[in-house]
């Protein structure tokens, strides 16, 4: 794959390691469509990484963080979710959040029958609660690691991810009436989504927006109106068995830290706080990103 990506000029030193990585593409055949899974570092590390992106992202924006994880030794599987990156669906304007869910924990499920060492499921932004949930879903992995937890049932989150947040909970009203008739239509995901805060440096936040594969995509209404109804299918304060790190972003301005400590705070398992120090929502700043790589590289027990 070309390495030559709209990302990599905005990318500190930490995410630019020297060898890089091997990077492999693979192909998953689901039922209506083929899902590309990226593949980085040496398939039979002991540490493997499933890493999740969230709205307007995808493996190749990913890859930076999964090429200096996997250059201290995990190997890391990075998957473009339907709707994004260079996975083809056969019908776009029918995916929904929960086919994202089901393709995750069946994700999670085949690497663990593939692998013997410990694994974790790591989430970025959206891709957060979609690792908690998979996670808690299967028992798969043996950490989450979430750089943000956003429950779209809880007001504050719902206000702070909408790019209108005076909207509130019209905006699930609004797209409980539109996404009946209308739920095929494909919008794109920054007129709903607060896109300018993707990071806080506005060039990177222009390539995010400008790319045709992650902030640039568009998105049905039934997979927005799907996630904003959406709940984890073990609610926190049942989710003992499984150890939760949140390492947000403390300069986020799409997402504060408060609002996923909200959620964490809910869990019943073991949980960590570990604020990104300097980072935006997509953390490229230091000291917050070695923090990040640091504890991504850590290998959690079994």
């Amino acid at each position: 794959m070309d390495d030559h990506d709209p990302y990599t000029a905005h990318m500190p030193a930490s995410l630019r390691p020297n060898p890089r990585p091997a990077r492999v593409s693979t192909w998953w055949r689901r039922p209506g469509a083929e899902v590309h899974v990226e593949r980085v570092g040496d398939p039979r590390a002991r540490h493997r990484i499933v890493l999740l992106h969230g709205a307007g992202g995808h493996a190749g924006l990913l890859w930076p963080y999964a090429a200096a994880v996997a250059a201290r030794g995990a190997h890391v599987v990075v998957p473009d979710l339907p709707g994004y990156g260079r996975t083809r669906v056969r019908r776009p304007g029918a995916v929904r959040y929960a086919d994202w869910v089901r393709l995750t924990a069946d994700l999670l499920r085949a690497e663990r029958a593939d692998h013997d060492g410990p694994l974790s499921a790591v989430g970025a932004s959206l891709g957060g609660m979609l690792a908690f949930d998979a996670v808690t879903r299967t028992g798969a992995a043996d950490r989450v690691v979430a750089t943000c937890l956003l429950d779209p049932r809880d007001p504050a989150a719902l206000r702070c991810m909408s790019r209108f947040p005076w909207a509130g909970g019209a905006a699930v009203a609004l797209l409980r009436a539109l996404a009946g008739p209308l739920a095929g239509i494909r919008i794109p995901i920054r007129w709903p989504a607060k896109m300018r805060a993707m990071s806080n440096r506005p060039a990177l936040t222009r390539a995010v927006a400008a790319d045709p594969r992650g902030g640039g995509t568009r998105v049905p209404l039934g997979f927005l109106r799907d996630y904003l109804e959406s709940a984890p299918a073990v609610e926190p304060e049942q989710a003992a068995s499984v150890p939760v790190v949140l390492a947000h972003p403390a300069l986020d301005r799409w997402t504060p830290p408060a609002v996923s400590r909200a959620f964490l705070d809910r869990i019943a398992a073991p949980t960590r706080y570990v604020p990104l120090v300097g980072c935006g929502h997509l953390p490229v700043e230091e000291p917050g990103v070695s923090t990040l790589v640091d504890l991504l590289a850590d290998t959690p027990t079994r």
